[in-house]
């Protein structure tokens, strides 16, 4: 049975013309795949006698970024081991690559770590819980996600001191959710399935009950801030008024309006550029939504610093004013380059990385931002570099990490192994995957051991590049201040 998940590598694919396999089929289909890789061996990992030398990967991942932004990329990162795990998707990417793989193929986030889950507004307002991060989107083997996913919960967990039992017990929580969840997606309509999602008060629904007071009012707080963030909130702490129009504030290197940054380049060859560049966009977009940005004018332009991993791609802010100054819409301008996942599962079917952005988070979430879309430009350099769009704040929260207790960090492990399964199911083959994991705690155990594996390699990877940096090789911010 050939096994043709619907991702963003084959959005054409159709089955018009054959009939479906039966469920019984698929997870047939699914249970076949223990023979190439038994659930058992996803618990082992050790890296393998010529692994890369890991900071050899993040001088090469770096050389196409912004130079001068790399010594604050490299203070981010090592910050603690945690933070440099969120930077080291390539690493973990180049690793998993080399371990046997089901086959089983869905449209992966690429980079599916704790912290990349979070709340936002979707187009009917209400905020809901999904994958919000799509940098390194390509179709794969569902259990890279997985298991980048459980690694990030052990090194979290190392991170709060919590003890390795109690690790264990969160990751496999993680894994649990995400096979139950592959489960329950596989005996749903395909409609169902896709029109399924995760808004605070399911989440409230759940797993309320397995809450603490404490827990429930860290999650109203949470769920109130991100309320609050929206285009008004973001030029309100971005911008300034001058002259008696918004400008954007200069606060180097995180934010640096772009005539400050261009030096030579007067505004008009700025708001020239911007123009093109937003045109470009605007198309990407349906003719709805072309409509409605008829409504605003552009006003300014800025280079603003974001992410961790992220720090030295090209990010931009673009400042879009409707009727008055109290009609902002704010928009981020985010550099796509290849998937770090593309030398390990061949390269993108777009041509533009931006639209590769765009189409695996439309495809992994239920409800997106109605201002998706992608761009390109060309810089000062001569080189023409990929972008997507999307609005800089749309009401999105993220999880306090590092104010977790190991109850509330079960309960949000569970939370993104279940959200992580539905964003699968979605592209992927839900009845096989639910073959082959299930419902044996076989592949939640496995997950534990590997976590923990790999949270100490992270360590080792975390030590080597911090000795690159009191040698030399690396550069910290310090090292280049005046």
């Amino acid at each position: 049975m050939e096994d043709q998940p619907q991702t963003a590598g084959n959005v054409g694919a159709s089955s018009f013309d054959r009939p479906p396999d039966s469920e019984a089929d698929r997870r047939a289909h699914g249970k076949a795949a223990r023979k190439r890789v038994k659930r058992s061996a996803h618990a082992e990992y050790a890296p393998r006698p010529d692994r890369p030398d890991p900071v050899s990967l993040i001088v090469g991942q770096e050389s196409t970024r912004v130079q001068e932004l790399l010594p604050l990329r490299h203070e981010r990162m090592l910050a603690s081991p945690f933070t440099f795990f969120r930077g080291a998707a390539l690493l973990m990417a180049s690793d998993l690559s080399e371990r046997p793989t089901t086959g089983l193929t869905v449209q992966l986030c690429g980079d599916a770590h704790l912290s990349n889950f979070g709340i936002y507004a979707a187009p009917d307002r209400r905020l809901v819980f999904s994958v919000n991060d799509f940098d390194e989107s390509l179709p794969g083997p569902f259990e890279w996600d997985v298991e980048r996913l459980a690694a990030s919960f052990a090194v979290a967990g190392r991170a709060r001191d919590f003890s390795r039992k109690r690790r264990r017990r969160i990751v496999e929580a993680a894994a649990r959710s995400y096979r139950e969840g592959m489960e329950e997606f596989a005996q749903q309509r395909a409609l169902d399935v896709w029109y399924s999602r995760m808004d605070v008060d399911d989440i409230e629904a759940r797993y309320g009950s397995e809450s603490s007071k404490r827990q429930r009012r860290s999650f109203a707080k949470v769920t109130t801030k991100a309320r609050s963030k929206n285009s008004l909130r973001a030029a309100s702490k971005l911008t300034r008024v001058v002259d008696g129009r918004l400008r954007f504030i200069s606060n180097p290197p995180v934010i640096v309006p772009a005539d400050e940054l261009l030096g030579d380049h007067d505004a008009q060859a700025v708001t020239e550029a911007a123009g093109a560049v937003f045109e470009k966009y605007r198309e990407s977009l349906p003719d709805d939504r072309q409509h409605l940005l008829e409504n605003f004018h552009y006003v300014d332009l800025a280079r603003k610093v974001v992410g961790v991993g992220s720090v030295g791609t090209r990010a931009w802010v673009l400042l879009l004013q409707g009727r008055h100054t109290d009609d902002p819409l704010v928009l981020q301008l985010k550099e796509a380059e290849a998937s770090v996942l593309e030398a390990y599962v061949g390269a993108s079917d777009y041509d533009n990385h931006g639209e590769r952005v765009v189409a695996g988070q439309r495809l992994m979430q239920s409800a997106s931002d109605i201002m998706l879309g992608w761009t390109s430009s060309v810089g000062t350099d001569g080189i023409e570099r990929d972008y997507y769009v999307r609005q800089l704040w749309d009401q999105k929260g993220s999880a306090d990490v590092d104010g977790m207790r190991p109850s509330a960090m079960t309960i949000y492990a569970q939370v993104c192994g279940l959200t992580l399964a539905r964003a699968h199911a979605r592209s992927g083959d839900a009845p096989a995957i639910a073959g082959y994991l299930g419902s044996g705690t076989n592949f939640d155990r496995a997950m534990a051991s590997f976590a923990e594996d790999y949270a100490d390699q992270n360590e080792l990877d975390y030590a080597a590049m911090k000795a690159a940096v009191d040698d030399g090789r690396l550069a910290m911010p310090s090292d280049t201040a005046s």
